[in-house]
């Protein structure tokens, strides 16, 4: 496939001096790795920053719809996580997408997840 930078287009300028690992990482993933070979911490990453949103809440929303409570490194449904939290701007390419979502993690039960995400799946599926 191709990487996010020769997806979009645009060069990505290198980092330079000290950097956090979160700046390092996104320029790495945006950069030089094939999206194809992301992982499901690569995609919350990066969706959790709004990088490479276009590209990358397609194949986001297919992970989660085979397992809604997919887990990056933090916790049971940080990639469900990141994905609610991106606005509706994001969404308007896939109305699809986001319906077949609601639909999924409306069936979470509330005891399988930590009360935050609970909160948040409900808002989630109500906003639909």
């Amino acid at each position: 496939m191709a990487t996010l930078e020769q997806l979009e287009g645009r060069r990505f300028p290198p980092v330079e001096g000290e950097t956090t690992y979160l700046v390092g990482r996104c320029t790495e993933l945006m950069t030089t790795m094939d999206i194809d070979a992301f992982t499901v911490e690569d995609l919350r990453i990066l969706l959790g920053q709004q990088l490479g949103v276009f590209h990358l809440l397609p194949r986001a929303v297919a992970v989660l719809l085979d397992d809604p409570l997919a887990e990056g490194d933090f916790y049971p449904g940080d990639l469900l996580t990141a994905v609610m939290r991106l606005t509706a701007d994001h969404w308007h390419a896939y109305p699809s997408h986001r319906t077949a979502l609601v639909e999924r993690v409306a069936g979470v039960r509330r005891e399988d997840v930590a009360a935050a995400l609970a909160d948040a799946i409900r808002v989630f599926v109500g906003a639909q």
